[in-house]
C-alpha cells in the first residue's frame, strides 16, 4: 500500500555526505586521543547527534574541549561545501513521489545549517524547502519517535500512514516507537536495521516498487 508521506532520513539516506563526515570526524578524534578509523567512527557514532557523539568520545578516551561540537561542525560544513553527492538512485525516488503525489519531508538529528548545505550541494533543498525537521531546531532526537511524530503532524498525515526511510539503528529505533513502518538502506549489512523491525533494501532504484508506486 502506498504510503500518505515519506519521512527521509539525510545523512546516509539523501546524501553521500557519511564517508567524508566519519572520515574528518576519526581524524579529528584521533588527534584527540582516541585513534579511529573511519569506519569505526560510523560504527560508533552513525545516527546520534553530534552532542551524543562527544559524550561517546569522551567515555571512550577523547580529551575534547567544551566547544568541540561547535568546532568539528565547522570542519564539516567547509568539508562538505566542497561536495558531496546524492545518493545514487535518490533523485529517481523524488522524481517518483512527485509524479504520484505523495508528499515527502526529512527527519534529521543533524543541523538545519547542514542539512542546507548538503541537499543545496545536490540540488534537492527547493524540493525539501519548509519540510526539514531538524532535532537541533525541534530539541528531541532519535531514536526519540517524537521527531518523527512532528513530522507526520506538520505534514497533516496520521503515525500509522507515514514511512520512514533510514540507515541507521536509531532512526529504525525511532520510527518503530512512532509506530511507523521502516525501510534501512543498507548497501551493505542491515542486520542491526532489521533487528529493529527495517525491511531492508540495498539499491535506491528498489525502493519505489517497495512504495507501491507505479
Amino acid at each position: 500500500m502506498t504510503p500518505d508521506l515519506v519521512i527521509f532520513d539525510c545523512d546516509g539516506v539523501l546524501v553521500d555526505s557519511e564517508p567524508l563526515t566519519n572520515a574528518l570526524m576519526a581524524e579529528d578524534l584521533s588527534d584527540r586521543g582516541l585513534p579511529l578509523t573511519a569506519e569505526e567512527a560510523m560504527t560508533h557514532f552513525i545516527g546520534g547527534t553530534m552532542e551524543s557523539v562527544a559524550d561517546r568520545a569522551r567515555a571512550m578516551g577523547a580529551t575534547l574541549p567544551d566547544d568541540w561540537v561547535t568546532l568539528i561542525y565547522g570542519k564539516m560544513y567547509a568539508r562538505l561545501r566542497e561536495g558531496v553527492d546524492p545518493i545514487p538512485g535518490v533523485i529517481d525516488v523524488l522524481d517518483r513521489l512527485d509524479a504520484a503525489g505523495v508528499p515527502y519531508c526529512v527527519g534529521s538529528n543533524g543541523s538545519d545549517e547542514k542539512m542546507g548545505i548538503t541537499l543545496g550541494a545536490t540540488g534537492m533543498a527547493a524540493r525539501f524547502e519548509g519540510r526539514l525537521f531538524s532535532a537541533h531546531t525541534h530539541r528531541v532526537a532519535k531514536p526519540d519517535p517524537d521527531l518523527f511524530l512532528l513530522a507526520a503532524r506538520e505534514m497533516g498525515v496520521p503515525p500509522q500512514r507515514a514511512v520512514v526511510i533510514e540507515d541507521s539503528v536509531s532512526g529504525a529505533l525511532a520510527a518503530k516507537r512512532a509506530g511507523m513502518a521502516c525501510y534501512g538502506y543498507a548497501p551493505e549489512g542491515g542486520k542491526s536495521l532489521a533487528q529493529h523491525g527495517a525491511v531492508i533494501f540495498r539499491d535506491m532504484h528498489d525502493l519505489p516498487t517497495l512504495l507501491g508506486l507505479k
